[in-house]
C-alpha cells in the first residue's frame, strides 16, 4: 500500500517536532560545556515522568509492536506474560535494586561490576553487552522496523532501514540521553494512542459495528485457544511459552536480567534526581506495562480473522495497520515510528555510554570532558552503521523476530542475574566465581540446547540459571575471597520505600492476579 498525501504529512509533522523538540531540550546554558554526565547521564536531573515513559520507550520497539503482534498471532495472548510479568520484576527493581546502585554512584553496569569484582569480568561484560545492542538489538529493531514502513509506504524495505537509523542517530547525537528521554514522554504518549486506535478499530470491525466489547466477545469466541496465558503441553507453541513454568521458571531470569541490569533500561533510573525520583519512575512503568498487551498483541490476534492466511507472523501489525482509514493510519504510523526512533536513539545511547566509559575513559583516563563526549558520539554512529550493514542478514530469516531475540540473550541471562545478585547480596562472592557464572551460563545453554533440543528454552534459562548459581558459589568458596577488591558500599542503604510506592505496587499486583485469573 501507498501512504495518502494527508497520512504522510502527518507522519513528517510528527518526524520534524519530536527532532526540533529533542534539541530544544538539550540545549545547555551559555558558557556551559557539555560534560560526559551531562551526555551519558542527563546531568543526573531526570524527573520520574520521564524516567517511567523514557523506560517504556526504550523497551518498546518493533521488535516489540511487530515481533509480539507476530506472536499473538501465533500463539495468542500467552506472549503478554512478557509484558505483565515485567511489571512484577519493576517492582523488584525499584525496591532493592536502585537503592544499591544509586547509593554507589553507578553510572554503567560494567562498572558495578569492576567496583564490586574486578577489572577482568568488566571487560568481558561490556564487550558482550556491546555485541548484543549491535548485533542483536539494534538490527532487530531497524529490520522489523523497515519491514512496518515498507508494508505500509511502498518504500524499499532497505531505504527505510537506512533512514530510521540515520534519523534516530542524528535525533539524539547532539543531546545524548537528555534527548531521548525528555521527548519520551510525548513518543509514549503517542505510542499508546496510536496502539488504543488500532486495537479499538480492529475490534470494532470484527463486532460488524457493535462495538469494541462484541468484536472482543467474537474474536475470543473464535479464537479461544487464543486467549490462553498458560499453554497446556499439547499446544504446538508450548516449546516457546511452557506452561507453568513461565510463571515460575526462567521467564523471570530473563526479566530480572533485562530489567535489572541492562544498560539501556536501567541508564534511565540512573539518571534520576535521587532514589525516591527513580522509584516513582519505576512503578509508573509497571502500570504502562499492564496497558501494553492491548498494543502490542490484541492487533496480532485480530489478524486472525481480518487477515487469515498471513505467510509470516511479523506481518500482522503491518497488515492491521492497513485497515485503518486516513488520518488515523498517518497518526498510527507516526506513533509506530516514534516507538522504533525511541528505541533505537536509547540502544544507541547506552552503545556510547558502555564504549566510552568503560573502554576508552578506561585506557586514557586524561581524556577531557569534550573528548569523551566526542569518542560516544563517533561510537555511536558507528554502531548505527554496523546495525545497517548487518540487520537483513542476521535477522531477515526470521519468522519472530521477537522469539529470536529471546532465543538469543536466554543463553547468557542466566550468568547475569547471577553475577549481579550474588554481586548486590553476597559479599562472598569473587571475580573467579563471576567468570565462571558468566562463561558457564554459555556453555551450560549450549550444551542444554544439542544434548536436550525439547527442552523449552524458557525453562533451560531456569536450570541454567540454578547450574550457574551453584557454580559460582562453589568457585567463589574455593578461591580467595577478593574483599579487598570489592568497592559497593551496603552501609546506610535502605530499602524501605515510601507509601505511594507501597500503594501503587499492591495495586499492580493486584491488578496482575485478577489478569492471570482471568485468561488462565
Amino acid at each position: 500500500m501507498k501512504l495518502p498525501l494527508l497520512d504522510t504529512l502527518i507522519v513528517l509533522v510528527y518526524l520534524a517536532g519530536v527532532f526540533a523538540l529533542a534539541q530544544w531540550v538539550s540545549r545547555e546554558k551559555a558558557g556551559h560545556e557539555k560534560t560526559a554526565k551531562d551526555y551519558f547521564l542527563a546531568s543526573k536531573s531526570l524527573p520520574w515522568w520521564a524516567i517511567g515513559a523514557s523506560l517504556i520507550a526504550a523497551n518498546i520497539s518493533a521488535e516489540q509492536i511487530i515481533g509480539m503482534s507476530g506472536s499473538g498471532y501465533a500463539l495468542g495472548l500467552a506472549i503478554a506474560s512478557y509484558e505483565w510479568m515485567a511489571a512484577a520484576t519493576l517492582l523488584v527493581v525499584g525496591k532493592f535494586f536502585l537503592p544499591i546502585f544509586l547509593r554507589n554512584g553507578i553510572y554503567t553496569m560494567p562498572q558495578f561490576l569492576q567496583e564490586r569484582y574486578g577489572n577482568r569480568i568488566r571487560t568481558l561484560m561490556a564487550v558482550f553487552w556491546l555485541g548484543l545492542y549491535v548485533f542483536v538489538n539494534l538490527t532487530s529493531i531497524v529490520w522489523l522496523g523497515s519491514l512496518a514502513v515498507a508494508q505500509v509506504t511502498g518504500m524499499d524495505q532497505m531505504l527505510a532501514l537506512a533512514l530510521l537509523g540515520l534519523f534516530a542517530l542524528a535525533y539524539q547525537l547532539y543531546g545524548g540521553l537528555k534527548a531521548v528521554a525528555l521527548t519520551d514522554i510525548v513518543q509514549v504518549a503517542l505510542l499508546v494512542l496510536g496502539g488504543l486506535m488500532v486495537a479499538g478499530l480492529t475490534l470494532s470491525k470484527i463486532g460488524d459495528g457493535a462495538g469494541v466489547l462484541a468484536g472482543f466477545n467474537k474474536l475470543m469466541a473464535t479464537h479461544p485457544d487464543h486467549f490462553k496465558m498458560i499453554l497446556s503441553p499439547d499446544n504446538p507453541h508450548y516449546k516457546d511459552l511452557p506452561g507453568i513454568g513461565v510463571l515460575l521458571g526462567g521467564l523471570w531470569v530473563m526479566h530480572v536480567s533485562y530489567w535489572g541490569f541492562n544498560q539501556y533500561i536501567i541508564q534511565r533510573a540512573l539518571a534520576a534526581k535521587d532514589l525516591r525520583e527513580a522509584q516513582k519512575g519505576i512503578v509508573f512503568a509497571a502500570g504502562l506495562k499492564i496497558i501494553l498487551p492491548i498494543i502490542v498483541v490484541l492487533p496480532g490476534i485480530a489478524a486472525l480473522m481480518l487477515a487469515p492466511g498471513l505467510q509470516r507472523s511479523d506481518d500482522a501489525y503491518p497488515a492491521m495497520m492497513s485497515l485503518l482509514p486516513s488520518g488515523v493510519l498517518g497518526l498510527v504510523f507516526a506513533a509506530l515510528v516514534a516507538a522504533i526512533v525511541a528505541s533505537l536513539a536509547s540502544k544507541i545511547n547506552s552503545v556510547a555510554t558502555i564504549f566510552t566509559l568503560d573502554f576508552y575513559a578506561k585506557y586514557k583516563p586524561q581524556a577531557s570532558e569534550k573528548q569523551l563526549v566526542r569518542v560516544g558520539r563517533i561510537a555511536a554512529a558507528v554502531s548505527i552503521a554496523i546495525a545497517i550493514v548487518t540487520a537483513r542478514p542476521l535477522i531477515g530469516g526470521f519468522d519472530q523476530g521477537f522469539q529470536y531475540i529471546q532465543e538469543y540473550t536466554g543463553f547468557f541471562t542466566p550468568g547475569i542475574v547471577v553475577i549481579f545478585v550474588l554481586g548486590l547480596f553476597w559479599k562472598r562472592a569473587n571475580e573467579a566465581g563471576a567468570l565462571a557464572a558468566a562463561l558457564g551460563s554459555f556453555l551450560l545453554s549450549l550444551a542444554l540446547k544439542f544434548a536436550w533440543p525439547e527442552l523449552p528454552f524458557v525453562n533451560r534459562v531456569g536450570v541454567v540459571f540454578l547450574l550457574a548459581a551453584a557454580l559460582a558459589v562453589i568457585v567463589s568458596l574455593a578461591t580467595p575471597s577478593g574483599a579487598g577488591r570489592d568497592r559497593i558500599q551496603g552501609d546506610g542503604v535502605s530499602f524501605a520505600t515510601s507509601p505511594s510506592f507501597n500503594i501503587a505496587a499492591v495495586g499492580v499486583l493486584a491488578i496482575l492476579i485478577a489478569l492471570y485469573a482471568l485468561f488462565w
